[in-house]
């Protein structure tokens, strides 16, 4: 048994969404389908079933056999209409667990007066009698009032049995010495008192157990042990004694065992289901309650101390659970997870897996609709096995499964997965010289989070690249390759397949791009500055906005804006048009701010509205319907409705908003540069370069959310609340920053798109004639191979020689940039900054050593910042005055750093698309 407070976790929930360990499946007797991510053991893919003309409240298996009961009169083919093809079954039905089509098995649930239902079924220990209890006086025409037990090898109903309760049965277990065990809303059992709860021996005779609850059972389960009932409800008080919703009491008495008082299920809530699971030695309860403060969502309980294990917060009445080979399996509406760390409001999903050791959702995601009744889509679960084979039966209100028409019944197995991937969705750039950017938006799967993607080049039959790729419905990562295989000028086309490893997609829709002879200097800028997100909205169409840094940090077009609009705020990208009705870009990854946490935001803009509106912010949501919206919102950048810029953060909790706004109006159908920072010295606007006003606020909120470009809701709070909050104009180079950038730097951005590359500049890009590393614990060796080195402690420095050309006629050197590649080295990455020094002393490649290492002149070309990771292109800018009067020569630089944290780079030894590169850009005086 596991010891107490074993898997405990409630941190971390869905960060980790995607990695469950394989060592929750230690119980897993035989392998789940191919092609599924583990642990999950079933397909999305629903098989044909029967299904019924109403609700169905319960589920259970025997020998095979499912049986459904509920409220219904008839039951159907799959793919029959409602009223079609329809066979007599009054609120009962077998159904064979393989076939899904019905066995023959035929009870008749009626009453006299009212409306008959089956709300609970139950299966005895050794499968041979299901009892079946709700609110009925009759069976096949026998006097019976709300309980019978059926053999399930002959299906007629056991002679002898009739104990009589005085309501509705909602809730069926049966102990390993045949008690039945009932909760629901009678007051009476056989004309004793028992208040919501009561039990019978197998000959139907009342039994002393009596929990004596103040309000009705919902359900119950026996423990594996026979000691102890586990009961759920809308109880608050058992015998007296204060324990709401859920209680743990004696198997013989009823009296408590285990009370869960003070808001441990909040007082709006109440417990549909549990379930019990041996391997993992736990039990499961299903919340419905009401409101975001309530209990909706799942319980992972303790057998051994029946304390809690994990709480799963999400919003969404859960109804029905089933535990089967370590995954939790959940028949709900779920819709809002953001309380634990997860998606926000949105769309309702209806089944949802998890592993029995931790609440993050798993990649099943099969679906149906709420349905008819109150509605809530699923109602009950049940697994069954026939044929060597597992199958998971769902019951509820549903009418749609997986979009198709099919009513109250549906299954799933552990049959072979026939779902393909989403075909992806893909973009292309030229970032620069001797590079193409091929991103995608992460596939969806139903039953497989894990997915293998294949890119293929101008219609190649072999992949040029292969990659694997985590995705759910609410986080679907953008992938990337880069490309050095190509040739400026010439035009290349992509298309990505995505696989389960068994099903494939088909190709995505091609992306053309034609490779650049240069690289955007605006755009290097950017990215040399730190962005971890930048939409250049270069896309021509489709739904994913490519992030052109390296964090993957992909956008989603709703409502289809338009595309690649002219002329852009910078010199070869396009722009965005946005309606300032619906139309917005969210970000494809949810974002979690601390504050005080630095950060800047930054966009180009220009409109003539005078209605305002959101240009760029962060909020909770990432959907434009009532309720789908942000209920917090921060870091905001919205145009007043007189054309003034405004950036304000909510601090804390409270109704706060520090703001800075500007004089000056901005609505004049320029372009307009703009700028939002805040850090330890506080808030700062910049506008077209130059910082338009302060704030000495340095708390935001903090939270988990979206950044949106184009709108989302605004409270009244927001100083001068802006008429519309969606705007209406073009944007362009949104990018987000996670330092405050500092005026000289946002003059550079706004200076390089005012003086872009013409097309009279030319690019020219080098590589080291000679290059070699030195290291001070090795004093007397030369480093002559695939790596340089830069650190400041027993120290490493690097040398590169490079010949730089004469400037072309009529041209003067504009800009001048280091590129590299940090190395596969685990090290390679550094947290420092390195400087690139020109060198004065004489050195060779092949005979430098750290006793003869040359000398370095005093001031810096640049400064290398953000290298922290491994593998990982980065560019820096250069000085290009310093470079200018060395043209036409051999030039030496340096790699150097007072530090502790070592950088490697590739060298000129490396693969040639790894090779440091010194880039020049010429253009006229």
């Amino acid at each position: 048994m596991r010891g107490p407070g074993r898997l405990r976790r409630t941190g971390g929930v869905f960060a980790a969404v995607l990695g469950i360990a394989a060592g929750a499946l230690s119980a897993v007797a035989a392998p789940p389908a191919a092609a599924l991510t583990p642990p999950v053991g079933f397909t999305a893919d629903h098989l044909s079933t029967y299904q019924t003309n109403g609700i169905v409240w319960s589920l259970a298996e025997a020998n095979g056999v499912v049986y459904a009961g509920g409220t219904f009169s008839t039951v159907r083919p799959a793919g029959s209409p409602t009223g079609s093809n329809t066979t007599p079954a009054v609120n009962f039905a077998a159904f064979d667990a393989a076939t899904g089509a019905p066995t023959g098995c035929s009870l008749s649930f009626t009453r006299s007066s009212g409306t008959a239902t089956v709300r609970a079924l139950a299966v005895s220990p050794d499968r041979s009698t299901l009892y079946a209890g709700g609110y009925f006086n009759a069976v096949n025409g026998t006097a019976a009032n709300g309980l019978v037990a059926m053999d399930t090898a002959t299906c007629r109903l056991r002679p002898g049995f009739s104990p009589d309760f005085g309501a509705t049965v909602r809730a069926l277990d049966v102990a390993g010495n045949g008690t039945v065990y009932a909760g629901g809303d009678f007051r009476s059992v056989n004309g004793q008192t028992r208040n919501f709860f009561g039990a019978v021996t197998p000959t139907g005779a009342l039994t002393g157990w009596n929990p004596d609850a103040d309000d009705p059972g919902r359900t119950l389960k026996v423990t594996p042990d026979g000691a102890n009932v586990l009961i759920g409800g809308d109880f608050f008080t058992l015998g007296g004694s204060a324990s709401h919703a859920l209680a743990v009491t004696s198997a013989s008495t009823g009296a408590l065992t285990r009370a869960y008082t003070g808001n441990f299920i909040p007082s709006s809530a109440v417990v549909k289901d549990i379930v019990t699971d041996t391997a993992s030695d736990g039990w499961y309860v299903a919340g419905e309650g009401a409101g975001g403060a309530s209990f909706d969502g799942r319980l992972a309980m303790g057998l051994d101390d029946f304390d809690q294990r994990w709480r799963d917060t999400c919003q969404g009445a859960t109804q029905a659970l089933r535990v089967h080979r370590g995954v939790l399996y959940a028949g709900s509406h779920v819709h809002d997870c953001s309380s634990m760390g997860g998606f926000p409001n949105q769309v309702r999903k209806h089944l949802t897996a998890q592993s029995v050791d931790d609440p993050a959702l798993l990649g099943w995601l099969p679906d149906t609709n709420d349905g008819i009744g109150e509605p809530v889509g699923p109602r009950a679960l049940t697994v069954a096995s026939r044929g060597g084979r597992d199958f998971l039966w769902v019951g509820g209100e549903f009418t749609t499964v997986n979009g198709v028409a099919q009513q109250a019944l549906t299954r799933f197995a552990d049959t072979p997965d026939t779902g393909a991937p989403a075909a992806p969705v893909v973009s292309a750039s030229a970032p620069r010289a001797g590079e193409v950017r091929v991103g995608w938006r992460s596939s969806l799967d139903l039953d497989d989070s894990l997915l293998t993607y294949r890119v293929y080049r101008d219609g190649g039959s072999a992949p040029v690249h292969t990659t694997t790729g985590s995705s759910l419905f609410f986080s679907r990562p953008q992938l990337t390759f880069t490309d050095r295989n190509v040739v400026a000028g010439r035009t290349y086309t992509y298309r990505i397949t995505a696989s389960d490893g068994t099903n494939t997609s088909g190709l995505s829709a091609t992306a053309s791009v034609t490779a650049a002879s240069s690289a955007s200097p605006y755009q290097e800028k950017v990215l040399a500055d730190g962005a971890d997100l930048y939409w250049r909205y270069d896309e021509s169409g489709g739904a994913f906005a490519a992030d052109a840094s390296d964090s993957g940090n992909g956008g989603v077009y709703a409502n289809a804006p338009s595309y690649r609009a002219t002329p852009s705020a910078v010199a070869g990208s396009a722009a965005l048009s946005l309606n300032g009705t619906d139309e917005y870009v969210y970000s494809d990854r949810l974002h979690h701010y601390t504050s005080p946490t630095p950060y800047s935001v930054e966009t180009w803009f220009r409109t003539t509205s005078t209605a305002g509106g959101r240009i760029v912010g962060f909020g909770n949501n990432i959907g434009t319907a009532r309720g789908h919206t942000s209920s917090v919102s921060d870091k905001l950048v919205y145009l007043t409705s007189n054309g003034r810029l405004a950036f304000g953060v909510q601090t804390g909790s409270s109704s706060a908003r520090p703001t800075v706004t500007t004089t000056d109006t901005y609505n004049d159908g320029d372009w307009h540069h703009v700028v939002a920072t805040q850090g330890p010295s506080g808030m700062v606007l910049y506008v077209d370069g130059a910082a338009a006003g302060t704030n000495p606020a340095t708390g935001n909120r903090s939270y988990n959310g979206y950044w949106r470009v184009g709108g989302d809701a605004m409270s009244n709070a927001w100083p001068n609340l802006p008429a519309s909050t969606y705007f209406a104009g073009q944007v362009d180079e949104t990018a987000v920053y996670p330092s405050a950038l500092t005026a000289a730097q946002v003059a550079a951005h706004h200076g390089l798109a005012d003086t872009p590359a013409g097309p009279g500049d030319s690019t020219l890009t080098l590589t080291p004639s000679e290059d070699a590393y030195v290291n001070g614990v090795a004093p007397n060796t030369n480093y002559n191979d695939g790596q340089l080195a830069s650190r400041g402690t027993t120290a490493y420095q690097s040398y590169l020689r490079f010949a730089l050309p004469e400037a072309p006629a009529g041209q003067v050197l504009k800009g001048a940039r280091f590129a590299f590649r940090t190395s596969s080295d685990p090290t390679a990455g550094s947290a420092e900054s390195h400087s690139i020094v020109p060198v004065t002393g004489a050195w060779t490649e092949s005979a430098v050593t750290y006793n003869t290492r040359p000398t370095l002149a005093a001031s810096a070309l640049g400064t290398i910042t953000g290298a922290s990771r491994a593998s990982t292109d980065h560019s820096v800018d250069l000085d290009a005055s310093a470079l200018e009067g060395a043209l036409g020569s051999l030039f030496p630089l340096a790699l150097t750093s007072s530090g502790t944290d070592s950088l490697r780079i590739w060298s000129s030894e490396a693969t040639a698309a790894y090779r440091p590169q010194l880039v020049l850009t010429f253009g006229a005086e």
